[in-house]
């Protein structure tokens, strides 16, 4: 069995469980996920727990992005609207630009529906016309349908959960159902078994049960309950409806509503200032950081500063830094370390935790700007070519050369950041540098920066952040092979274990780099 995800307006598929794992499914804790919108992992089989069903990663070319109720995208394990973009997306509905304009979000397609991301694999939650918001909480109608489906008398298959509106405007829950059952007092003792085994499953009491006749549950020529159709027919009051008083309803909606639409405002809100905070910390250390390391005099001394200030500007945005295996990183000597790249926050929260001077190599684009130059320069940062394979030799020759002479190197070796969640391909200079001035590589994984601030957004959240320092790799034997031999050698061990550490999905067939040379030459153009 293979879940996977797609749907037409990506002409089909977007993500796709890896052959031959078979299915995966997560239990998460059933009150945080409807009322905090966090799929929080829970081990326990108390009944508790909603499972679902990972539909894999993204297939190469396509990119998924969650978004929450700030309207930016959320982080790991947060619940909201699913976007997605790719190759073989959609350009709209035909000769209908209304229709259109609410498909895109930007660039991304919006997919109707609703799920999160963990370890970067794509949670499904539900469509989000379906979900049922009832006393400031998210109801999803899947679940309560089958657990009403295995009620003595209830057809199964048969069940619809949704939200319908009256005429206070209020949203009520109603389950219909079909029987075969005509007795009165039995069609009572349902009704009364469904409404005990909704308040058990969701923690609070439906609206209004209506059981109905076989063949009237609406369904798609596929066999997928038309919710939205069966609402508008009980709207109507054409299922003839055995409502509760319409003040009942908006008292009890009313008073169950206030605690979780406070919470929901208060985290939007929270998160808002948060990310403000964060700009205005960060920026600010960014200023009183650059005069005091481009001043500091030495290499030495300049890394020694912005360490303070990383871990300053850490302590400030409440970001917790846990770091395990320092007692791998050699306390003298040269050694190559590799670290995998997944926000601009990695740089910094490396800097904080390095108890001694690490040379790091940049990217040559940062010395175009004097700001940047000036700072990198400051903490004896290398600057390399990433895309001219000529000048890209020179510079690790360079890098060699700093090797041999007893200085540690710090890479991060798939050359670029990707927003998504993987580990991208390794590119081979921080590889070719060790094997040439036959020095260790120690592999670091970085977990959590994504999350507090992805690679294209501005807006911080609150997160932790992991650092495992692994036990380092020594090169192959001059006797393996050629340098290109040994190097390649190198390169796929360091990947493997990183790649184990890394809790993320291979990304190995994404070509960030390439598709990076390719966006800056059509810029340039």
């Amino acid at each position: 069995m293979t879940p996977v995800y797609g749907l037409a307006e990506a002409t089909l598929g977007v993500a796709f469980t890896p052959v031959n794992r078979g299915p995966r499914i997560d239990r998460v804790s059933r009150d945080v996920f409807t009322d905090e919108r966090r799929a929080e992992p829970v081990e326990d089989e108390s009944g508790n727990g909603l499972e679902f069903v990972s539909s894999g990663v993204p297939i190469p070319g396509f990119e998924v992005r969650i978004i929450d109720d700030t309207g930016f995208e959320a982080g790991e394990r947060e619940e909201g609207a699913l976007e997605f973009k790719g190759p073989s997306t959609t350009s709209g509905y035909y000769r209908n630009p209304e229709a259109t304009r609410s498909l895109f979000h930007d660039e991304w397609v919006v997919s109707g529906d609703r799920g999160y991301v963990a370890e970067g694999e794509v949670y499904i939650t539900g469509r989000s016309k379906d979900v049922v918001i009832r006393a400031g909480r998210n109801i999803y109608p899947y679940e309560l349908e089958q657990a009403v489906a295995d009620v003595e008398g209830v057809r199964r298959g048969c069940v619809a959960v949704f939200g319908a509106s009256d005429d206070s405007g209020t949203e009520k829950l109603v389950v219909v159902a079909e029987t075969r059952e005509g007795d009165d007092g039995r069609l009572r003792e349902m009704r009364e078994g469904i409404e005990a085994l909704a308040q058990d499953l969701l923690g609070m009491p439906v609206d209004d049960v209506v059981l109905v006749p076989p063949h009237t549950v609406l369904k798609t020529s596929s066999g997928k309950i038309r919710r939205a159709a069966i609402r508008e027919f009980y709207e109507r009051g054409s299922l003839a409806p055995r409502g509760r008083a319409v003040w009942l309803q908006v008292l009890r909606l009313g008073l169950s509503g206030i605690a979780p639409s406070l919470r929901r405002a208060v985290r939007v809100t929270q998160s808002w200032v948060y990310a403000v905070w964060s700009i205005l910390v960060f920026a600010g250390l960014v200023l009183v950081a650059w005069l005091s390391v481009v001043l500091s005099g030495s290499p030495d001394a300049g890394f020694r500063r912005a360490g303070r200030a990383a871990r300053a500007g850490l302590r400030l945005c409440r970001i917790p830094l846990e770091v395990s295996g320092l007692e791998n990183l050699p306390r003298e000597g040269a050694f190559v370390l590799a670290a995998n790249h997944s926000s601009y926050l990695d740089g910094l929260v490396l800097a904080a935790l390095l108890p001694r001077h690490v040379e790091f190599v940049a990217k040559r684009e940062l010395a175009e700007h004097a700001f940047s130059r000036l700072f990198l320069r400051a903490i004896g940062a290398l600057f390399v070519e990433r895309f001219d394979q000529k000048r890209g030799a020179e510079d690790a020759q360079a890098a060699a050369g700093r090797l041999k002479a007893g200085a540690p190197l710090g890479f991060f070796p798939e050359g670029t950041l990707h927003r998504m969640p993987g580990l991208l391909a390794f590119q081979l200079g921080a590889f070719s540098a060790a094997v040439s001035a036959d020095v260790p590589v120690l592999p670091v994984v970085i977990r959590g920066t994504r999350s507090v601030l992805r690679g294209d957004s501005w807006f911080a959240r609150r997160g932790r952040v992991r650092v495992e320092i692994l036990p380092r790799i020594e090169p192959p034997l001059a006797d393996a092979g050629s340098d290109w031999e040994r190097t390649i050698s190198l390169r796929d061990q360091v990947r493997a274990v990183m790649l184990e550490r890394c809790g993320e999905p291979d990304l190995a067939d994404r070509r960030a780099l390439r598709d990076l040379k390719e966006h800056l030459r059509n810029e340039s153009g």
